[in-house]
């Protein structure tokens, strides 16, 4: 089509609106517009409001998507903040000069990028049925400032990022034709969110410019219905209504108002409809009404997503307006330290979504979508989602309604870095008014339970402007509850309190935390990280616990977002001769991943009082450096290490629950555990018989009941115990303690050795350094351990790499590297080394102290024939080629190299022990054979030197 063709849109009205039984026309006004950017900011200057534009695009869409922008190069200007602005110049990234070959590793990349304002125009034209009518322009999914020029008519610029903007065009239009001129901007200009809020940032959704959702003309008669607002109360079972009346005449009127509820779902079960007569002036007016619900309602919770809508309608001679709304029944509120629905005791199990859509690089505006999203969420037994420093669209609060999920929403900021929350910018007033938007427009679902301003507040003045926030709206609105952000503070006034502390690695804890520094056990709880100002706490942004990239992943790309990060990774494991690994090292490292969640749920589980948690999170967030810390990925599917069914026996409605004290037994100790659950289902167990075994693979070594017992709901609840005692059999054997309840079992791995010692082998050195007199023994023919140590090995071989037992934390370009920068262990299964101390491919709780001792050995250097027995998963930034035991030909001798220490204080190292012993027992084997020589100057640069 020419840049100069008209584009009309014909509306035909075939009846008056004095006789149609709705007098409501909408006119959809998808399609095809005139488009043009506008980088230098003259268009208004220019009156492009006026004229026609040279290019076309289809909306609803992004540019992105309609192939609009610029090409990516060094110099893009990205939304979000980059620790390290020279990462061309850093030689794991490589240069990419060549802007056609532009890999930008630290969030998913567009084809197309631009920032500033661009222009949309539509020519359309109007019945003259339409005169005398108000008329509504209704843009859903802004991105993100607009304007609106109506026959070269300028209107008031709307900014929501959460809500549609709505402008009233009723006195510009004329009958005929009429040109619709729209100037969105998506810079950050004087209102600053914060450039990492997800809201806008490229971190995640990308800074698109566009419309994404509804797009249409709403005509009404001068008397409309601007906002149903809907106040259950399920105690006296009924609900006041608060209608928002415009009456645009310049009279009084008598109206009728007709309310009528009706299930959803269609279902039997409608609610009686009511009539009620008011008097109503010209301008604004607020109608309050009761609306008796009968005997006969249908509460809204996780079990029972009951949903009504409301229909209502405003009449005097005729119809003047009609409007439905969702709303549920139900009552979400504080008692004690934790939650309640309508009642009943509630613990938040949920995820973040941080606006994570690659296909389109913006969140979707269908229910379907939702659903999935959701769908995927219920399937891994959460049942919260919290919208980290963003506020979704209609459509996602109706697939919560209708699914049972609860939803925290924020004000569409994360006011970090160059926004101080509270000093009087124009943030500030930005966010009083987005919390009343969002109110407004999605404050009768019943799925809207809480609510923040948005993301860890900086600035010396956030406590006061936060505190304010809170106290306007819990004596605003008392449908949902109130905090004041997300990570901090702590308020006197907050319904709920967001907080850090209570979780398994805190960012900065590196290698001191509990799951790196401690010996295994699932004795612990956070009960001691809780402020005690008896206000409910949820755990803020638990495991963020990282996994090696999916590369066959690329390949689901297909939209506007392209994953050059992840090309990088793979070119990056090539160039170090691993790319057979690829699969290997995914599968490797996500069984560490879901251990370290099943162990930050648990912890979470057991703290008495609790009152839930927020993942960071059940699938991928591609920004902020690669954050690769979903067991699903960013299209809410799985990778291939665990099942929704196995995350379920940790993370449900009830999951049985043990305190172990330890994990790693020595023959002939008595397992002791405590067993208890955390039940939060729909009604309590009567007289239920908890059951528990005691299994070595597939034969059950012991088993027993706990007795029958009521289980109420809440958590802490105590079962009984468990005692066995471990019989001596002069073998390594890994044990599985399962306990179920009803339908609902987990597990817990243990591990027993023998009352091994580490005795010396006369035929065998075990050494901790390599002097002369060690490798001349060895060159000669002999066979030696070398143990190692944290602190042993040389900084440029593998010393600088920080060894832990977890999983990375986040990701290392994010997090100023902080450890541990290792993703686990990948093991040859098939090596005899290892025979005497059973293991999976994966890391497992048994390796946890060796890992905590232990340097990694980098064998970038040695000939890529070195295949290590045990590897350690670098992270995909660096890809190095990194061994935990591998062993070498030295002269006509064996050396079999361990990157942990096998020596010291191993009276309190069993696990240790254990693998030292089954090391020894190898190398003392005719099976110790290495084929790979290495030289005694190739060994010496391993070491450190004092």
């Amino acid at each position: 089509m020419k840049p100069t063709q008209i584009i009309l849109v014909s509306i035909v009205i075939f009846t008056l609106f004095s006789c149609s039984k709705n007098p409501i026309e909408s006119i959809d006004l998808s399609g095809e517009w005139q488009f043009q950017t506008d980088p230098q900011n003259i268009g208004e200057e220019e009156r492009w409001f006026e004229k026609d534009l040279p290019e076309t695009i289809q909306l609803p869409g992004s540019m992105a998507e309609n192939g609009k922008g610029n090409n990516i190069t060094l110099a893009t200007k990205w939304t979000g903040s980059i620790l390290q602005p020279d990462w061309f110049h850093d030689p794991n990234y490589a240069p990419y000069e060549d802007s056609l070959n532009i890999k930008f590793p630290f969030w998913l990349q567009p084809e197309k990028k631009y920032t500033g304002a661009a222009w949309y125009n539509k020519k359309i034209t109007i019945s003259e049925n339409w005169e005398d009518r108000s008329v509504f322009l209704n843009l859903e999914r802004v991105h993100c400032e607009s304007v609106v020029w109506v026959n070269g008519e300028k209107t008031k610029m709307q900014n929501s990022l959460g809500t549609p903007h709505v402008y009233d065009i009723s006195s510009l239009l004329k009958s005929g034709e009429n040109l619709i001129s729209i100037r969105i901007d998506n810079r950050t200009k004087d209102i600053d969110v914060g450039e990492n809020s997800h809201s806008i940032s490229d971190h995640t959704q990308s800074n698109w410019n566009g419309i994404v959702g509804n797009i249409s003309l709403q005509s009404k008669g001068k008397t409309t219905i601007e906002n149903i607002e809907v106040f259950p109360d399920i105690d006296k079972k009924r609900a006041t209504i608060k209608l928002h009346i415009f009456n645009n005449s310049i009279e009084n009127l008598s109206v009728k108002v007709t309310a009528q509820a009706q299930p959803k779902n269609n279902e039997p079960g409608g609610i009686k409809k009511k009539t009620y007569n008011f008097g109503i002036v010209p301008g604004e007016n607020i109608l309050k009404m009761t609306y008796e619900l009968g005997d006969d309602i249908r509460l809204w919770d996780e079990f029972h997503p009951n949903v009504y809508e409301l229909t209502i309608s405003l009449k005097n001679k005729k119809l003047l307006d009609k409007k439905k709304v969702d709303f549920g029944l139900r009552e979400f509120k504080v008692n004690g330290t934790r939650f309640e629905i309508n009642g009943h005791p509630l613990f938040l199990r949920g995820t973040l979504e941080c606006a994570i859509f690659p296909k389109t690089g913006y969140p979707p505006t269908d229910v379907a979508s939702w659903k999935k999203v959701f769908s995927a969420v219920k399937n891994h037994g959460l049942n919260h989602v919290r919208f980290h420093s963003w506020c979704p669209p209609e459509e996602a609060f109706e697939a919560a309604d209708q699914m049972g999920v609860y939803l925290q929403v924020e004000c569409s900021s994360w006011a970090n870095q160059s926004t101080e929350l509270g000093s009087g910018l124009p943030v500030d007033e930005y966010i009083w008014e987005e919390s009343k938007h969002i109110v407004q427009a999605y404050g009768n679902h019943p799925s809207f339970v809480m609510m923040a301003y948005g993301n860890e507040p900086r600035g010396p003045e956030y406590g006061e402007f936060l505190t304010k926030f809170v106290n306007y709206w819990k004596e605003k609105d008392d449908r949902r509850v109130y905090t004041g952000a997300s990570g901090w503070p702590a308020l006197k006034v907050n319904d709920y309190h967001v907080l850090p502390q209570p979780r398994i690695q805190a960012w900065g804890e590196e290698l001191n935390s509990i799951i790196n520094s401690q010996p295994p056990s699932t004795n612990f709880d956070w009960a001691d990280r809780l402020p005690g100002d008896s206000i409910p706490v949820v755990s803020h942004e638990i495991g963020q616990w990282c996994v090696y990239p999916n590369f066959k992943e690329i390949e689901k790309y297909t939209g506007v977002l392209k994953p050059k990060n992840f090309e990088l990774f793979r070119e990056s494991l090539n160039a170090h001769h691993m790319g057979a690994l690829a699969d290997s090292f995914l599968l490797a490292s996500g069984k560490l991943q879901a251990l370290c969640y099943k162990a930050d749920i648990e912890a979470a589980l057991r703290t008495p009082g609790f009152a839930g948690f927020q993942l960071l999170d059940l699938h991928d967030f591609p920004g902020q450096g690669t954050a690769l810390v979903g067991v699903l990925d960013p299209f809410w599917e799985e990778k291939g290490y665990i099942s929704p069914e196995e995350y379920r026996r940790f993370c449900n409605t009830t999951v049985p629950l043990a305190r172990l004290k330890k994990r790693i037994f020595t023959e002939g100790e008595t397992l002791n555990a405590t067993i208890e659950v955390a039940h939060f289902g729909e009604k309590p167990f009567e007289n239920i018989n908890p059951s528990w075994k005691l299994n070595e693979k597939e034969k059950t070594i012991a088993e027993g009941t706990l007795g029958g017992q009521r289980i109420p709901l809440g958590n802490a609840i105590q079962l009984g115990k468990v005692m066995v005692q471990l019989q001596k059999e002069n073998r390594p054997r890994k044990l599985t303690l399962e306990v179920t309840i009803g339908d609902f079992s987990n597990s817990w791995d243990i591990w027993v050795y023998p009352e091994n010692t580490p005795e010396q082998n006369k035929n065998i050195k075990v050494v901790e350094k390599l002097d002369n007199a060690t490798l001349q023994f060895i060159e000669n023919g002999g066979k030696a351990l070398l143990s190692l140590g944290r602190e042993k090995v040389a900084p440029e071989m593998g010393g600088n790499v920080g060894v832990g037992f977890s999983s990375i934390f986040w990701n290392t370009a994010w997090t100023n590297n902080q450890k541990p920068h290792t993703l686990g262990i990948l093991c040859n299964l098939e090596h005899p080394a290892l025979e005497q101390f059973p293991t999976e491919y994966y890391s497992n709780w048994q390796w946890q102290d060796a890992m905590s001792h232990a340097d990694a050995i980098q064998l970038d250097s040695f000939p890529v024939e070195l295949k290590p027995i045990v590897r350690i998963i670098d992270n995909w930034v660096t890809n190095r080629r990194l061994a935990l035991i591998f062993e070498a030909k030295v002269g006509e001798g064996s050396l079999l190299i361990c990157g942990a220490d096998l020596v010291n204080d191993l009276e309190n190292r069993p696990g240790t022990r254990q693998l030292r012993t089954s090391l020894l027992k190898y190398i003392n084997s005719d099976k110790f054979n290495p084929k790979v020589k290495l030289t005694e100057p190739q060994l010496k640069s391993i070491l450190k030197r004092n």
